[in-house]
């Protein structure tokens, strides 16, 4: 069933999560159409987020120690980095669609939890 068939060619998508969306009436996946009350959202965060000093600050240190102790103060410079993926799972009768999206950055992965959450709130309130 295409999008514009099971939205009737008349509600608009309110929201999309990689290759979900979600109307007020239906979700539609690759997998399938269901109402929008009959199925259930998980979200599971794999991503990692790691701190360190980044090489040009560990290399200015080096240089800046021989000329002054300030040079002690590039080591205080942080580069953080996310990496990895998160899972959003939509499951109902008949339907269980799983979509694997890569993150880069910690908004990243709020952005994809706010989507899931919203999805839920629609859901909750949509029909059977």
């Amino acid at each position: 069933m295409s999008m514009d068939a099971a939205a009737g060619g008349q509600e608009p998508v309110l929201v999309g999560i990689g290759d979900i969306a979600v109307t007020q009436s239906w979700v539609i996946t690759p997998s399938g159409t269901r109402p929008v009350g009959s199925v259930q959202w998980l979200f599971t965060d794999m991503s990692r987020t790691t701190e360190r000093i980044p090489t040009w600050a560990i290399v200015c240190a080096i240089i800046f120690f021989v000329f002054c102790l300030l040079g002690l103060l590039f080591l205080l410079v942080k580069e953080t980095r996310t990496e990895g993926s998160v899972q959003i799972v939509v499951q109902g009768p008949q339907l269980v669609h799983t979509v694997q999206l890569p993150v880069y950055s910690v908004d990243q992965v709020h952005d994809y939890n706010a989507r899931v959450n919203y999805a839920r709130a629609v859901s909750a309130a949509g029909p059977r």
